[in-house]
């Protein structure tokens, strides 16, 4: 390799790289789902409006439902607004042809909740921030 720069990349060029594994992808294993990325988030409100719960979950390519984001605001946990938007995302993931969900929490998350929940460990990430841990979790449904 001669004569390159790296560079932080644009919105465009983040854009590039993000649909160039994606074709590559759709090469080598074809997609099973159109389209090929679908958006399930959803918010608790409060009877005012307030977000009091919320989660961010995309169904990719092959029916594969990853969790990115699970929160409840810390006044409303365990009193069940993460089983509740969970089992909706998995209802609506399962409707759409969905087998596999997947996701990732930290030791000082929701581990032990994710356990209650179904779904079981596959992964650790040791030291991730440090002295804690990141687990990577599934659930086939």
């Amino acid at each position: 390799m001669k004569n390159y720069v790296i560079e932080e990349s644009t919105r465009e060029e983040y854009n590039l790289v993000d649909k160039g594994i994606v074709e590559y992808n759709l090469s080598k294993v074809p997609f099973t789902q159109e389209p090929s990325f679908i958006p399930i988030n959803k918010v608790i409100k409060g009877a005012n409006g307030e977000v009091l719960a919320g989660i961010n979950s995309i169904l990719y390519c092959w029916n594969c439902l990853y969790i990115d984001v699970l929160w409840v605001k810390k006044e409303f946990r365990e009193e069940g607004y993460g089983t509740a938007l969970l089992n909706e995302v998995e209802k609506i993931a399962k409707e759409r042809g969905c087998k596999l969900i997947h996701l990732d929490t930290f030791d000082f998350q929701a581990k032990d909740f994710y356990l209650t929940q179904g779904y079981v460990v596959f992964g650790v990430l040791d030291d991730c921030p440090l002295e804690h841990k990141r687990y990577y979790m599934k659930k086939n449904i």
